[in-house]
């Protein structure tokens, strides 16, 4: 349990893949002449959340210019090819000491909504859960908030379904808050997950 001073709820943004699978850095991809990377970031900013942290690895330089008018905590890890979990690491190390919670945010996930987010923080600071997820009626999904007592465990992390594994373990303990969605965001891993992004941004 977070003590009293521990009480800041800040959002980390994984944002340092290789994006090996779609060829081209999907956190660069433009909506509406916005970098993913920067959506994500700007609906973080425009929540109930205390900071943020972004993690860059791979296009490091890019990623940070796409960002570079946001006030955020920019973070490099330089291990980001071993996978998404090094990032997490990489994102709890660079919170401040007086962090109470973390919501983690993926930076390919454009749609991802301040309301839900703030939601997430919010429902922390009131009853504590050691974990809590976002519910959509399609079922559960990003963000996922994290408090204080687990980011240990979080720091020893290996390959990129470590935090999923802890969800599991964890049981009932997590907390589910429902998102007024029917499905969840979408992320970027395919050609055709970016068309279909696309599509429905338009709409």
């Amino acid at each position: 349990m977070a003590s009293e001073s521990a009480s800041k709820v800040c959002a980390v943004v994984l944002a340092a893949g290789e994006s090996r699978r779609l060829g081209r850095p999907k956190q660069l991809l433009k909506l509406d002449g916005t970098e993913l990377v920067a959506h994500v970031v700007e609906r973080a900013l425009a929540s109930s959340i205390d900071g943020v942290v972004v993690v860059t690895g791979a296009h490091r330089d890019a990623v940070e210019s796409a960002i570079e008018d946001l006030i955020v905590t920019v973070v490099f890890n330089p291990d980001f090819a071993e996978g998404q979990g090094t990032s997490l690491v990489a994102g709890i190390r660079g919170l401040p000491d007086d962090v109470g919670a973390v919501i983690v945010l993926l930076g390919d996930m454009p749609g991802i909504s301040t309301d839900v987010i703030s939601r997430l923080a919010d429902l922390w600071r009131e009853k504590r859960p050691v974990a809590a997820i976002a519910r959509y009626r399609s079922g559960r999904g990003h963000p996922v908030l994290f408090d204080r007592e687990l980011l240990s465990e979080l720091q020893h992390m290996t390959g990129d379904k470590g935090a999923r594994k802890l969800l599991k373990r964890l049981g009932d303990r997590v907390v589910e808050e429902h998102a007024d969605a029917d499905s969840l965001p979408q992320d970027v891993d395919t050609e055709e997950d970016w068309e279909r992004l696309q599509r429905n941004w338009q709409r």
